[in-house]
């Protein structure tokens, strides 16, 4: 049996071969303190977030793409190998997992160390930028250059690929988490209110943007005044979003400004001609292609269904693992 895992920071998703897309759930672990055993994984333990009692810790195992909290993180994949391969399996499956290109070895040990202890019988690792693109149907084995930006909830990366393998690659732990914190902070000192992560993220997924609007969104939300400590509901209008995230909004520019200057020329040329690639869900906060390729000066594109490109990509490999021996990291 063979699994894809996109581990995100924020988001998992799990990819069966000959299914596709199986399980999608967030990054998130509920863990009863007296007894230390797991309550939930996933939605159900997304749903108690900012509503424990003390004796129940919610968890998010993955920072910035990497793992924080092994034993959470192996009980995480358990539970999503568990979950799609069903009670009787005898056999155990081979894992494909997504890791940031940048990852150390440390970091890439502890990655294949919690597939292993999970259940898994091989965990082989791919650079995330290979498999957002492959996810992106980019046809990375050619030999002219495909620019992908993989922003997801704990970091961005943006890689230009070549030849099956990556040319230039860089990232930043800049994500959705970011601006979910960006957007917390500035209503907290604009409107003296103190909201929790999910309203935070709640806002950035209905009237976030990119740019400034014309014609402004407005939502109304509650949360908790900081002076009266009671509750309270207040406005907060889309251009007011874009005020909160627009210090990381430049700094994905400045990542994209980096890895164009260091890409090859004759590279640069083909990526000019077709374009940047978004992958990542935070790549669906509204205006940011547009926002991109007007700073940028090069067409940029949104991948077909960009929170799923990670784990498409996975199912590639794990269909032809043979072909793409090379760009496994080993397993050891």
């Amino acid at each position: 049996m063979k699994i894809g895992i996109d581990l995100g920071t924020c988001n998992s998703v799990v990819f069966l071969p000959k299914k596709g897309v199986v399980l999608q759930e967030p990054s998130i672990v509920a863990v009863s303190l007296q007894e230390n055993k797991i309550l939930a994984v996933g939605r159900a333990a997304k749903e108690m977030m900012g509503r424990t009692p003390d004796t129940i810790r919610i968890y998010r195992p993955l920072r910035d793409g990497v793992i924080a909290d092994f034993r959470i993180t192996q009980a995480m994949i358990r539970y999503f190998i568990e979950k799609v391969s069903g009670p009787f399996r005898f056999l155990k499956p081979d894992l494909v997992m997504g890791v940031p290109a940048g990852i150390t070895s440390t970091e890439r040990r502890a990655a294949i160390e919690a597939g292993l202890a999970a259940g898994a019988k091989n965990v082989y690792l791919v650079k995330t930028p290979i498999l957002a693109a492959l996810g992106a149907n980019i046809p990375i084995e050619s030999c002219s250059g495909n620019m992908i930006v993989d922003i997801g909830g704990g970091m961005a990366e943006a890689a230009v690929i070549s030849l099956g393998g990556i040319v230039t690659c860089r990232s930043i732990r800049v994500g959705g988490d970011k601006f979910d914190m960006a957007i917390a902070e500035y209503i907290k000192k604009k409107h003296n209110l103190a909201i929790g992560e999910q309203t935070a993220e709640e806002i950035k997924i209905k009237i976030g943007t990119a740019m400034v609007e014309k014609e402004q969104r407005v939502m109304e939300f509650k949360g908790r005044d900081l002076v009266t400590g009671l509750p309270k509901n207040v406005k907060i209008t889309s251009n007011e979003v874009y005020e909160a995230i627009s210090d990381y909004l430049n700094d994905i520019l400045q990542l994209i400004k980096q890895v164009l200057r260091e890409t090859p020329p004759e590279l640069a040329g083909d990526i000019m001609e077709k374009g940047i690639v978004l992958s990542g869900g935070s790549c669906l906060l509204r205006n940011l292609s547009a926002f991109i390729s007007r700073f940028i000066g090069v067409p940029t594109i949104l991948a077909e269904e960009p929170l799923l490109s990670v784990a498409k990509g996975t199912g590639v490999i794990l269909e032809n693992l043979d072909i793409y021996k090379k760009i496994l990291m080993s397993k050891k």
